[in-house]
């Protein structure tokens, strides 16, 4: 299988303007997995020769090098991560992560740092999300969720122009949300108000949501 051709056909997902949704912009070879050059070289051939049968991706998943930094936020220390491409990942642990160079991060960095000081609202950056066609529909959504408010997983459902009875495979696609904030998985809520599961915590959960002025404060 000639793995050019194949990942000709995957688009890379870039955003210019948050608050008038996340699109789709031009394709290249994908950054598979951010974990997996992480792992062991055995692990990431045996996935490679999975996917093609040949060695050849390994070589192109390996020269898309990745860039990490730890950022101090009212919530902990998160971990960034990127590829040339975008903003691959945010961590709830920055554990493991060594700063390195990248403008794609410098800028991460800053309008995290400018959210949390309640100066922006929507965020603005290259995304490079890996994941099914119907993660990364359900992860694009939610950044169509305006600050300040929320909205249920039937309602996500419904901006993606599915039935309610597809409320429960939303909720698993947000909860395998690579870049929690920036996509705000944080804005869903159950349907009868309640915060549900979250990555973070319910506790950051909530937090964010009295940050952005969703919730009252408890007390």
């Amino acid at each position: 299988m000639n793995w050019s051709s194949v990942a000709s056909t995957i688009p890379v997902l870039t955003t210019a303007n948050t608050s008038r949704g996340l699109t789709e912009a031009g394709t290249g070879v994908p950054f598979v997995a951010c974990e997996l050059l992480y792992e062991t070289y055995q692990s990431a051939w045996r996935y490679a020769t999975h996917v093609s049968h040949t060695p050849r991706p390994i070589r192109v998943l390996l020269s898309r090098a990745m860039a990490a930094r730890a950022v101090s936020t009212p919530i902990g220390t998160l971990g960034l991560v990127a590829t040339g491409d975008g903003l691959s990942g945010v961590r709830w642990s920055a554990n493991g992560l060594r700063d390195e160079a990248s403008p794609i991060l410098d800028e991460a960095v800053a309008q995290l740092e400018a959210y949390f000081a309640g100066a922006l609202i929507d965020f603005d950056l290259p995304l490079d999300l890996a994941g099914t066609e119907f993660q990364r529909s359900c992860w694009l959504a939610l950044a169509t969720i305006p600050y300040g408010q929320t909205a249920s997983y039937g309602e996500q459902a419904r901006r993606l122009g599915l039935g309610p009875d597809s409320a429960r495979a939303v909720g698993a696609a947000n909860g395998q949300n690579p870049l929690p904030i920036v996509l705000p998985c944080h804005r869903v809520i159950g349907a009868d108000g309640s915060l549900t599961g979250f990555g973070g915590g319910l506790h950051i959960k909530r937090f964010l949501l009295e940050h952005e002025g969703a919730l009252l404060p408890l007390g």
